[in-house]
């Protein structure tokens, strides 16, 4: 069996009331998925049972498993995470979903640790729900981040258009500028620039910084932060040999479709890269986090509430997300192997 055959992806089943199976269920019923991966959800057999009959024209059969070497690329494989009922209350936050969003993640992560997955794709959990003397954390990013010791990540949306890094994730608007700075700029650049080299196999990555101000500060006259933090941070970037470029006034920089000439795009806060984003990607899009150690996506979209239960989610973007997490891992692998051999020879 070839290394293709043998990609174990772990899939968390996030918020059970939300629409996380639904997606899940719908994306993997296509079998052409299973040529090139073994897909483990994290989850309950009852639950995915009891969301499967609330859609109408999804033909996928799964098997329960208790250990990982049970799972095949037959089917989709759901590795039970409780033995104990779980209480679906579509469309409803509640605590005990939140407890299983988290054991769904702690249980993915920890195999994800050992080496005995691939990737992993988390399914949108509710931030509220999931926070416990144990989990306090504004989401998935965070939490990952934490676990592995790392001071510094990246939120990267993924898209057929474009790629949207943030400086500021999850960050009230009034606390942005205060939160900017050149050295911070700085290493999100260079996280930015090893992702798109290592992780998706560009060979000399060009990338956009966006500018905070309106018309970005317009030469001070709407502010000072382009020129006295982030402009000296670009310029740093770019004598240590990344083509790096701005910053760009955000407004006119997507209204003219600048943005289609290059590779990545570096925002400042939260909305400011989100909403461009999602106005382009919003059924496919990917949030990815760059500079863990292991690959993890996830769909760019939430636990919508709203529809669960209603078989009218979208599975584009967990779709793309499981075929993001597979090539990533590859990528990488190749990039790591070319470096390691280069070495070798030297």
């Amino acid at each position: 069996m070839s290394r293709e055959k043998r990609f174990r992806l772990g899939i968390t089943h996030g918020d059970v009331n939300g629409i996380g199976y639904e997606v899940i269920l719908k994306a993997l019923s296509d079998q052409r998925m299973y040529d090139n991966i073994i897909p483990v959800v994290y989850g309950s057999t009852k639950v995915a049972s009891y969301h499967r009959k609330t859609l109408r024209n999804c033909d996928v059969n799964f098997q329960g498993i208790r250990h990982l070497d049970e799972a095949t690329n037959k089917r989709v494989n759901i590795l039970n995470i409780t033995d104990q009922e779980i209480r679906v209350e579509l469309g409803f936050p509640s605590e005990e979903a939140g407890r299983m969003a988290v054991l769904s993640l702690e249980m993915a992560l920890k195999d994800l640790r050992e080496g005995h997955l691939e990737a992993i794709v988390t399914a949108p959990f509710d931030k509220h729900t999931v926070q416990s003397a144990d989990f306090s954390f504004p989401g998935h990013t965070e939490y990952l981040a934490n676990a592995f010791g790392l001071e510094e990540h990246l939120m990267f949306m993924i898209g057929n258009q474009m790629r949207v890094g943030l400086v500021t994730g999850h960050l009230p608007l009034r606390s942005v500028p205060d939160a900017l700075s050149t050295d911070r700029i700085m290493r999100k650049l260079e996280l930015m620039n090893q992702s798109l080299v290592r992780d998706f196999g560009i060979e000399k990555p060009r990338i956009a910084v966006l500018g905070v101000n309106p018309h970005a500060g317009d030469d001070g006259l709407l502010g000072s932060e382009e020129k006295e933090i982030i402009l000296p941070a670009v310029t740093r970037a770019f004598e240590k040999g990344m083509a790096v470029f701005g910053p760009y006034p955000p407004d006119g920089f997507f209204g003219s479709l600048a943005f289609q000439k290059f590779d990545g795009i570096l925002a400042m806060y939260h909305d400011q890269g989100l909403i461009p984003f999602k106005l382009h990607s919003f059924h496919e899009g990917v949030n990815y986090t760059a500079g863990l150690p292991v690959v993890r996506t996830s769909p760019a979209h939430g636990t919508g509430y709203d529809i669960a239960g209603k078989d009218q989610a979208s599975s584009d973007s967990m779709r793309e997300a499981i075929y993001l997490a597979y090539d990533i891992f590859h990528h990488r692998t190749l990039h790591d192997e070319l470096k390691a051999n280069a070495l070798d020879k030297r």
